[in-house]
């Protein structure tokens, strides 16, 4: 159901991301235009590029299409969370497009008739600068998103064929160089991580840690994206794809430092949002490589107590004959495929703390109803094997911390448990 009164908020949102459009591209134009050190970075490949005169129309059909999106959120929270994305996009190119300004360097072929109007039109306002990443495309993937969560059937393929269309033209009317457009793509998936419509901004209770052990993983995840940052811009050309992972490292980063588990984003139904799933995605091929080779060895869930198992987190075939899962992992996704399904996402190599080790140990307890129950997380030795060890306690079916390690340990030999993830049980209530 849409909310009433929705038409003079996008009014007011319109009137202010306009003005703010228009302004702050054109300054960032300008201050460009005289500078002296503005570089190029353009691709031998490229000069293959062909030129559509034609491609103009959709590229120029982002504009109405920009409009026209304030006017599909059903809710005043969708509204708001979309325009921020706009905004969001607008600062974070206008502000690359300071610091690190690039020239588009083809020249176009002379065009008359509707095609050349357009193109001149295009160029009284749109000046050879303002290339990475491409506010379009960022845009782009902003608009896309609204537009195919408001349609349906038909005019849901129409979105995706000429949003592709959008897409391609950048290209094809000499307005951006390749490099451009993957940049353009991460800072618009960032917009929309940024201000999710199924979560809590990450922003909005972001706290700077104190625990030295999110730290120490904090800092190697960010020494990490700043060697494949160095390496990028050290030898250009293809590694420039190593943008890519380092943005994705320095988001870890952020979640071990400030953002916390939430920051992944992982949904009730076990999946990582779009925006999510796009940003992390070299980290989450790393990750999901790492927990298939260091459980290679004993891939299968061990039996702990009364249809409740441990083990890491499954494929579709191995989930098996299990009812429900209970899922401690924050960072990779999963299909539970229907069954009964509940996630405490905990930060990989953090112990769970003692509110989060309760949360697992009910869900565990309250899940067993559905049948047998798989615990997991992304190798099934040490999240997953505390909130086992929690329900243990929990349940009465252990009277103290070791005596639930030991009962543990002895169906699954590979745990391992440190003194943070003792503690953390040791302060659960009817804990020995």
């Amino acid at each position: 159901m849409r909310e009433p009164g929705l038409l003079k908020p996008a009014f007011l949102w319109l009137l202010l991301l306009a003005p703010l459009f228009f302004s702050t591209y054109g300054f960032a134009t300008w201050i460009t235009s005289q500078r002296s050190d503005v570089g190029t970075l353009v691709f031998d490949w490229e000069t293959h590029m062909p030129f559509w005169a034609w491609t103009i129309v959709p590229y120029w059909t982002i504009d109405l299409l920009y409009g026209f999106s304030l006017l599909l959120p059903n809710s005043r929270h969708e509204l708001k969370q979309h325009a921020l994305r706009l905004l969001s996009a607008q600062l974070i190119a206008v502000s690359c497009f300071l610091i690190w300004p690039l020239r588009f360097t083809f020249e176009r072929p002379e065009l008359d008739g509707v095609f050349g109007w357009l193109f001149a039109v295009l160029a009284g306002f749109d000046k050879p600068f303002n290339q990475a990443p491409s506010l379009h495309i960022a845009l782009l993937v902003i608009l896309w998103i609204m537009y195919q969560r408001h349609t349906q059937g038909a005019w849901r393929w129409l979105v995706h064929g000429w949003f592709g269309l959008i897409g391609v033209s950048v290209l094809t009317t000499y307005q951006h160089h390749f490099i451009d457009l993957p940049t353009g793509a991460l800072a618009g998936w960032l917009c929309v991580w940024l201000w999710p419509l199924e979560h809590p901004s990450p922003l909005l209770n972001a706290r700077l840690t104190r625990d030295s052990t999110h730290w120490r993983l904090g800092l190697r995840y960010g020494l990490g994206a700043l060697g494949l940052f160095i390496l990028a811009l050290t030898y250009g050309g293809w590694w420039l794809w190593l943008l890519w992972p380092a943005l994705s490292l320095g988001l870890i980063m952020a979640n071990y430092v400030v953002l916390g588990a939430p920051g992944f984003q992982k949904r009730a139904d076990g999946r990582l949002t779009p925006a999510a799933r796009w940003l992390y995605a070299p980290y989450l091929a790393a990750a999901w490589l790492n927990s298939r080779l260091w459980t290679r060895t004993h891939p299968q869930p061990d039996l702990i107590v009364d249809n409740v198992s441990l083990g890491r987190l499954p494929t579709v075939r191995e989930q098996g004959s299990f009812k429900a899962i209970v899922d401690l992992c924050a960072e990779l996704p999963i299909n539970p495929q229907g069954r009964a399904y509940q996630c405490v996402p905990v930060l990989d190599l953090i112990a769970p703390t003692p509110a989060e080790c309760l949360q697992a140990a009910q869900a565990i307890e309250r899940l067993r109803a559905s049948g047998p129950v798989l615990v997991c997380c992304a190798l099934g030795y040490s999240r997953s094997a505390t909130a086992v060890a929690a329900w243990l306690l929990h349940s009465g079916r252990a009277a103290t911390v070791d005596q639930a390690l030991a009962i543990i340990r002895t169906a699954r030999t590979e745990v391992v448990l440190h003194p943070a993830h003792r503690h953390a049980l040791e302060a659960l209530p009817h804990a020995g």
